[in-house]
Formats: structure tokens, C-alpha cells, sequence
């Protein structure tokens, strides 16, 4: 290559090495002037930045700097000035302060507006209202306040998948304390709420399979202002997802009992942490019923989920053996559209059945299971004719393959009769 050009190359790549490395070094300036006062200097120097900082908190990515937690004077120097109270300096609180420690912008509308405009300013109230508030009102230390779930210096929005809130690791957030079982002994509470939980079906959908949308420990107790749920409310917070489930429930001959003998209505059935998914064997009281558990064989309620589980069952069945067929039509290379439909029908009918059950009304169960068995049956009928259709199709080819054998036969002895 010639020299010039070889000189021309490198002088390009090193001015663009410069300028690159000029603008990293100035964005870095930049976001140094930006976050870094008197306070981050001296920690910084002195090696006495708090643990687990990181440069990823939320409150220093927005420009708040230990002043706007800790008070005093972030742009004086002089330690004893900036640290003074009559400057405003108040320290680390003690855990009983932290709540209104945090509060001081959290709660403040025209702060938070800064920030997120939507975001509510009640978490403080809502703390306060909540088994963890309570129990520090009083003087209880060992309860979770907002640096136990959120951190300190390395507070990230709940959307960051690093966050300690993130809904991923809200189970493991919860069970740094509720996980310890000589702290839990002392409020009569058991310790593996969370193990229970990660084999639940809910377990399962988030902390396995990475689904989001699946409900965590805040989801059901509530964030700031968690408790569990009781008698009146827990039908509603199930019924915060499973919407049909509590309107049927509620409208059932089931509710008022449940309700006057104070029994979780959903818990009862479904368990509340180590809650397994749903199957038709829940009904089978010949086998390990979950109705057998206040049912006996001369209950109503015995016999009515004997019916219902006969039902459910017969239109399962009727679902499976659908399908087989359906795909025994495709694979013949006949037409299964109008079955595959049907197919639909019975699945959608069968689902329905299942979430009616909460009725407790086997009317209203047999008349959408009757739905699905009459598509069903419309279904199997258009398999049977198709598979007529396939073999007549069969039939009919062998007989005219035969007939141009015979044609062919015919000719070949015709031509070999002409040639002799």
C-alpha cells in the first residue's frame, strides 16, 4: 500500500480515537458535576461511601445526593458546618423514624410530581395501617420497614429486574424475614410461606416459568399497607384475577354459610399459599375429594359433586376423543375444518363448566356441559362422514384401477392377436 495513504488512515483513526475519548471523558464530567457534591467527595476520598452503594439508586440517578435524605449542607466543605443540625443535618434515623424519614418527599405531592406526576403519596399512611406499621408503633423493631424491602443506597424502580421489588424477587424479598424461623417463631408464624409458595400453581407460572403477570406475595397481602386477607375480603382479592370464580361464589347458596361460620371461602378449597392447580379429581368424592372434607355420603353436597364430576368427566372425555379423530381426518387428507371448530365449542364449553362448579347449582354445570357434548356429537358425526367419504373414495379408485387393468389386459391381447 502506498505510504501516503497509509499515513492518511492512521492520522483519521487517531483523531477519532481523540474526540471519542474526549466526549466519554466529558459525559463523564457532566454526570460527575451532576451528582457529585461536597458530601459524595469527602465519602468518596475517605473510602467511606455505605455499603451496597451503587451509582444505579434511583434517588442519585434523579441528582439526589445524601443531603436530600441525610440534610445538612451538600455544597459547604467545612464537615462541622455541613454536618451542624442547625443546618438541617439529621443523620441515619433510627428504624422507628425511617417511615416519615422517607415520607418526607413521598408523601409530598408537589416533590413526587417532579418525578412521577401519577405516582400516589398515601405509602406512608398506608405503612401505618399495615401488620408491619402496627407492630413498630408499638416499638417492635423486628419489623419490615421501607429500607428492608427497598434498600438503602441501591433502591431501583420496581420495573428494574435488579430490583429488590421487582416481581420476580418479591418472593425472596419477603423471605428474608418471614423465611427466618426463629424471628417468625416469635409471632406464633410458620417460616416456609415461601417455600409453599414456589411449588404453587402461582409459584410455579412466576418464579419458573419467568411469567410476570402471575400474582406474588404483594399481590394478594398488599404493598405498603399489607395484611392478610380475611374472611370479608379474601373472596375479593382471588376475585382481583379470577373475576368469574368470586361472582359465582358470591351469588351462590355457599357464600352466607362460609360467611357466618367465618371460613375463608377460596382458602378453604384451594389452600392459600401451596395453592396446587385446579383438576377435576378436586370433585372425585370416591377418591381424595376436596368436598369430602365437609361432606359426608349423605350430604347434598356430596351427591351434587358426584354429579358434577361424572359430567365434567364424560365431556373430558368427549373433548380427547374429538381431538384423536379430528387429527385421524387430517391425516386421511380429508376436510376437518367444521371439526375443528366444534373442537373449539367443546373446549370452550368445558373450561365454562369447570369455573360454574363455584356455583354449586349442577342445573347450571349439566347445561353448559350439555353444550360441549352436543358439539361433540355434531363433531363426531362430521368425522364419520368424512372417513366414509375417504374409504368410498378408496373403494371407488380400486375399482376403476381394476377396470383399467382389465381394459389394459384386453388391449394387450388385442394388439399381440392383430400381430400374429
Amino acid at each position: 500500500m502506498n505510504k501516503k495513504y497509509l499515513y492518511e488512515i492512521c492520522s483519521i483513526l487517531i483523531i477519532f480515537s481523540a474526540i471519542s475519548i474526549f466526549g466519554v471523558q466529558s459525559d463523564a464530567t457532566n454526570n460527575s458535576s451532576k451528582y457529585v457534591d461536597e458530601c459524595i467527595k469527602c465519602h468518596m476520598e475517605n473510602e467511606m461511601m455505605p455499603e451496597h452503594f451503587s451509582q444505579t439508586d434511583v434517588h442519585w440517578q434523579k441528582g439526589l445526593s445524601c443531603a436530600g435524605c441525610h440534610g445538612g449542607l451538600s455544597n459547604e466543605p467545612d464537615e462541622e458546618k455541613s454536618m451542624s443540625k442547625s443546618n438541617g443535618f439529621v443523620g441515619v434515623p433510627n428504624k422507628k423514624e425511617i417511615p416519615e424519614f422517607c415520607g418526607k418527599c413521598h408523601s409530598d405531592i408537589s416533590k413526587m410530581q417532579l418525578y412521577q406526576p401519577r405516582i400516589t403519596t398515601d405509602q406512608v399512611s398506608q405503612y401505618y395501617v399495615s401488620k408491619h406499621g402496627k407492630q413498630l408503633k408499638v416499638g417492635d423493631l423486628n419489623v419490615a420497614t421501607c429500607t428492608d424491602c427497598h434498600t438503602t443506597h441501591e433502591i431501583l424502580p420496581a420495573s428494574d429486574t435488579r430490583s429488590t421489588v421487582y416481581p420476580i424477587n418479591v418472593p425472596n424479598t419477603c423471605n428474608a424475614c418471614h423465611g427466618d424461623s426463629k424471628l417468625m417463631e416469635k409471632y406464633n408464624m410458620k417460616a416456609n410461606q415461601v417455600e409453599e409458595y414456589s411449588q404453587s400453581v402461582h409459584g410455579i407460572a412466576l418464579l419458573k416459568n419467568l411469567d410476570v403477570g402471575a400474582p406474588a406475595c404483594n399481590d394478594c397481602h398488599g404493598n405498603h399497607g399489607a395484611i392478610p386477607p380475611g374472611v370479608e375480603s379474601i373472596s375479593h382479592v382471588c376475585g382481583s384475577c379470577h373475576v368469574n370464580n368470586m361472582n359465582y361464589f358470591n351469588n351462590s347458596v355457599m357464600a352466607q354459610p362460609f360467611s357466618d361460620n367465618g371460613i375463608n371461602s377460596c382458602e378453604q378449597c384451594h389452600d392459600y399459599h401451596l395453592i396446587e392447580k385446579p383438576n377435576d379429581e378436586m370433585l372425585n368424592v370416591h377418591e381424595s375429594s376436596t368436598c369430602t372434607d365437609c361432606h359426608s355420603s349423605s350430604d347434598e353436597g356430596y351427591l351434587s359433586s358426584e354429579f358434577m364430576y361424572n359430567k365434567i368427566k364424560d365431556l373430558s372425555f368427549l373433548y380427547d376423543s374429538t381431538k384423536v379423530i379430528s387429527e385421524e381426518v387430517h391425516i386421511m387428507g380429508m376436510n376437518n375444518i367444521e371439526i375443528e371448530y366444534s373442537l373449539k365449542k367443546i373446549k370452550q364449553s368445558l373450561i365454562q363448566s369447570r369455573t360454574i362448579i363455584h356455583t354449586f347449582d349442577t342445573a347450571q354445570v349439566f347445561a353448559k356441559a350439555d353444550e360441549g357434548i352436543l358439539a361433540s356429537t355434531n363433531a363426531l358425526i362430521l368425522a364419520d362422514n368424512e372417513i366414509e367419504e375417504y374409504f368410498n373414495r378408496r373403494l371407488g379408485y380400486g375399482i376403476t384401477t381394476f377396470i383399467f387393468i382389465l381394459l389394459a389386459a384386453a388391449l394387450y391381447w388385442k394388439i399381440k392377436g392383430l400381430k400374429s
